[in-house]
């Protein structure tokens, strides 16, 4: 008896033990296992405002051409005050003997005038004050104003072609002159003369060797609405040229302006250079202009460049920069007459719209009459 009890006792035990192990076995597995989190419902995002795009730049509207010269004229008149006042102190003299008359012509030399056109100058000037016998002020600014004219030969065509000679196509500019003479500036601000007369323009950047030269060129046509041609530094010049005429050819632009790179090591280098640029051009159509730009306060030096650049291509109009500081007005003469053809512009200050054309009277004017301010 006493063993069964012992035996019942045991079996309690033991079987208390497995039930109390099986449930530490469920509890720690349930301890083990994550308990996954609800699934959050998803976060729709507001829509993102439109970043503001960079504003286009201004285009801006060129000033009118008509009147630029008279408007510029006082700062004409300053550059050649020495001159004007120079010849009409010494017409005023009590005595117009030869030494006043010498003192005429180095003053005419000291302009810059040259040599053959200041001796014409000074003998018809001096043959007329003679037979007319007059002293009077007025009556010697009149003859001075008529020979200062007629040595700038008014007669000559300085209107900027903006007409193709095929009749077809573009009218091609080629702008060419040395590196430093203000070439790629010039070239847009004749594009701004051209867009202020009503002419669409483009403008192919062929100067390659200069590496501001293109974007200078496209600063220039962003602030007008001209569309530049250009590659990177050291491409063909000539293969930019011929893009550029076609490129304004297929949008029916009106004029192509060519700006050509201006190195001056040599004379054969420049001839062939040059020479392809307007030879490949020509494919594709005539050249209408070819426009030397020059430094105006070079003086006599800008001469010898403007010869060379006379015999290396057919010049048919010339830009002077920079005549409202130290030029000296009497280099519009002597350039006309060493390539033999017409100044056409002149730049009179450093705004984009001081370029204006040339006027022979109101050039004249400036020398003559503004001597006296």
């Amino acid at each position: 008896m006493d063993n069964l009890w012992i035996w019942l006792v045991a079996a309690v035990v033991v079987i208390a033990a497995v039930v109390g192990i099986a449930f530490g076995v469920r509890a720690s597995r349930s301890k083990s296992e994550p308990v996954e989190a609800p699934a959050e419902e998803p976060q729709v995002e507001a829509p993102k405002e439109a970043e503001p795009q960079a504003a286009a730049p201004a285009i801006e509207t060129p000033e009118p051409v008509a009147g630029r010269l008279v408007r510029l004229r006082s700062r004409l008149a300053r550059s050649n005050n020495a001159l004007g006042k120079g010849l009409l102190a010494l017409l005023a003299s009590d005595k117009l003997d030869d030494d006043v008359w010498d003192e005429v012509e180095e003053t005419l030399l000291g302009a810059d005038v040259g040599m053959a056109d200041t001796t014409a100058v000074v003998e018809r000037l001096r043959e007329r004050v003679k037979v007319l016998g007059t002293r009077d002020p007025e009556e010697l600014r009149r003859l001075l104003k008529a020979e200062l004219t007629a040595v700038l030969r008014p007669e000559l065509d300085r209107s900027v072609a903006t007409a193709p000679p095929s009749g077809e196509g573009p009218a091609v500019i080629l702008m060419v002159g040395v590196n430093g003479s203000g070439k790629t500036t010039t070239c847009g601000r004749v594009a701004r003369v051209l867009i202020a007369e009503g002419k669409t323009v483009l403008m192919g950047a062929a100067d390659t060797f200069r590496a501001a030269a293109a974007e200078q060129l496209e600063t220039w046509g962003s602030r007008v609405g001209a569309k530049v041609v250009r590659r990177g530094e050291g491409a063909d010049p000539a293969s930019v040229a011929f893009d550029a005429v076609k490129a304004g050819t297929e949008e029916g632009a009106d004029v192509v302006l060519v700006d050509t790179a201006g190195r001056l090591q040599n004379k054969a280098g420049l001839m062939d250079e040059l020479g392809k640029v307007k030879r490949v051009i020509e494919k594709q159509g005539p050249v209408a202009e070819t426009l030397l730009v020059l430094d105006a306060t070079t003086g006599q030096n800008g001469l010898q460049q403007a010869k060379v650049f006379g015999e290396v291509c057919d010049v048919t109009g010339i830009v002077l920069t920079k005549l409202d500081g130290s030029a000296k007005g009497g280099i519009v003469i002597a350039v006309q007459r060493q390539l033999g053809v017409p100044v056409k512009l002149v730049g009179l200050g450093e705004g984009p719209d001081d370029l204006a054309p040339f006027e022979v009277g109101a050039f004249v004017d400036a020398i003559v009459d503004g001597a006296e301010s």
